[in-house]
């Protein structure tokens, strides 16, 4: 994330838009159903879903500077690659979606009635909702954070120099300057904002928002869950959080949903959840050096197996390095797992290896953009190697197949993970929410260590 000078002073004239300012819950969670469409269609969505997971890889491996006990709401799953939550915001209330990003660790929501954004649409459908934005001036809780707000540095992810020349009240009516924020594939600029976040009987006034008036690529507000001071974890002061990810069989349905579930109590209640195992986060030596990386999740991975057999590949694409750089982290805005080129290398080659009973199609490869691919449209039944992951502190999962190969028209069957040019910085591997349907998923920020199992998300 880096903060806007000269090149986005468009967005300050923004500011004459808001002359009437002054200076656990459980959540639906839906990825949103696509209709049935032609064959060659869907290898263009893989291909669509490959480059976004691949911009995302590229992105989070070097980004830019820049009283209730628990809370519940619906998650759905979207043909985009995302998973979206609806918060409601203001006074009185606005309700709006956004997508879940464990990744990074800003909230903001598209904002005001002039509202722009570029290459937002992703429905082939011509009849493709338009993006809701918030309506500042229907609020009477919306302030814009002042310069001298610590909350400035927040979104900035830096301190913020305020002019010194100002006099005492003009330096109080300082306005943060706006922000610019860089995902993989899009962007988003606006102001910081304070305001009442609502959340199922819930209120957390002078929660700390981006209002975001110029975007490209980005169907939706993002809810950032990631580490840092301006997330909506760390606001919120939960302990932990958790969601189980729908099947992207539903994507875009609105009646399809699994749910995000919020612990806000402080202390542990000592209930304990069945059947998950844990592994504890793994602590980055250089985020101090690298605070981009601060937001990550890491985990401790330690092999890999397909079929039984351990996939030799550098451990130091496992475990962060002295360096920083390296490491496994989990991203719920990720969709394909991404594996630098020569951890997946080793990878991809044990499944050629084992996978004996069906073709190879290299050119449906070249046409996603995943791979291996293979013909099974002769197949009464299809059966591919297990791939399991071993964790630290015992935790180990194998993933149903349809969480990493994935079935299209045509009867072929590709490997969901992606890698690209070789990088030497940034987590080694990336593990992406397609990999994680039909899981539930549990980070405890309390005890610093992330639980799973495996189970129908309903």
């Amino acid at each position: 994330m880096v903060s806007v000078t000269s090149s986005w002073l468009y967005c300050l004239s923004l500011l004459s838009l808001f002359p009437f300012i002054s200076s656990s819950i459980t959540i639906p969670l839906q990825y949103p159903q696509t209709n049935q469409i032609p064959f060659q269609d869907q290898y263009q969505k893989l291909n669509h879903l490959v480059t976004t997971s691949l911009a995302r890889a590229r992105h989070l491996k070097n980004p830019q500077p820049t009283p209730a006990a628990t809370a519940t709401a619906p998650l759905f799953s979207h043909s985009y690659g995302g998973y979206s939550i609806s918060l409601s915001f203001g006074t009185p209330p606005q309700t709006l979606s956004f997508i879940m990003d464990t990744g990074s660790d800003v909230v903001w929501f598209p904002c005001t009635s002039r509202y722009l954004c570029k290459h937002c649409s992703f429905s082939s459908s011509s009849s493709s909702p338009r993006i809701q934005p918030f309506i500042p001036k229907e609020s009477s809780s919306s302030k814009i954070i002042g310069c001298k707000n610590p909350k400035c540095s927040w979104i900035h992810q830096s301190n913020i120099n305020c002019d010194q020349d100002c006099s005492v009240n003009s330096c109080l009516n300082q306005t943060c300057p706006p922000y610019m924020i860089l995902y993989g594939s899009g962007t988003t600029v606006g102001i910081a904002l304070s305001e009442t976040l609502h959340l199922h009987g819930l209120s957390k006034p002078n929660f700390l928002v981006g209002c975001s008036v110029l975007s490209s690529h980005q169907p939706a507000g993002i809810a950032g869950f990631g580490r840092g001071l301006s997330s909506l974890p760390t606001q919120l002061g939960l302990g932990k959080f958790s969601y189980c990810l729908l099947s992207r069989r539903f994507d875009d349905d609105t009646k399809k949903s699994s749910s995000l579930v919020l612990d806000i109590e402080q202390l542990d209640s000592g209930k304990k959840t069945n059947a998950l195992v844990y592994t504890p986060f793994v602590k980055n030596p250089k985020v101090e050096d690298k605070s981009s990386f601060s937001v990550y999740y890491y985990l401790g991975l330690r092999r890999i197996t397909i079929g039984g057999h351990h996939v030799k590949m550098p451990y130091k694409y496992l475990s962060p390095g002295e360096d920083g750089n390296g490491g496994v982290i989990i991203d719920s805005a990720t969709t394909f797992t991404f594996i630098a080129r020569e951890a997946f290398e080793p990878l991809s080659d044990e499944f050629i290896r084992q996978i004996t009973d069906y073709k190879r199609i290299k050119e449906f490869e070249d046409v996603t953009g995943l791979g291996p691919c293979f013909n099974v449209s002769d197949a009464k039944t299809v059966s591919f190697p297990e791939l399991r992951l071993y964790f630290k502190g015992g935790a180990d999962v194998a993933l149903p197949v349809e969480n990493y190969f994935a079935f299209v028209g045509g009867g072929v069957a590709c490997l969901t993970m992606v890698t690209g040019p070789e990088r030497v910085d940034g987590p080694g591997m990336i593990l992406g929410s397609f990999q994680m349907q039909n899981f539930y998923v549990e980070y405890d920020l309390r005890n610093e260590r992330l639980g799973f199992k495996q189970e129908k998300c309903k």
